[in-house]
């Protein structure tokens, strides 16, 4: 399966949105996940930043899913983040892991039910 069609798919987003997102039109997204045209340098930063995968995971040219953290673009938070963890120990570390992993998968069924309903 095409990799734009995948993605766009996971985050449940239909090809009108993505086409708006990207400022294109539907059909280009179709060609896209066809194979049938590949997206402009704009559209792939775009793509990027909408999906958090990597150029290279969105074009298949790499198997390695969510981009490499560059400092330079972490906000404020995101570094404090990093920080507390890098102080904990490694029991500490594991906690917080397996918390946020526990968040992270009931946030995603609670959004799977609300989009049932």
């Amino acid at each position: 399966m095409n990799r734009i069609r995948e993605l766009r798919e996971e985050k449940k987003i239909t090809q009108l949105r993505l086409s708006m997102e990207l400022e294109v039109s539907q059909e280009t997204i179709s060609a896209y996940e066809v194979e049938k045209h590949h997206p402009s340098v704009k559209s792939l930063i775009k793509l990027r930043d909408i999906f958090g995968e990597s150029i290279d995971y969105i074009l298949g040219l790499s198997d390695t899913r969510y981009e490499s953290v560059q400092m330079s673009r972490l906000k404020e938070e995101e570094l404090a983040v990093i920080h507390m963890y890098r102080r904990l120990d490694i029991p500490g570390r594991e906690a917080m892991t397996a918390y946020m992993t526990g968040y992270l998968a009931a946030m995603k069924k609670r959004k799977e039910g609300e989009t049932s309903a």
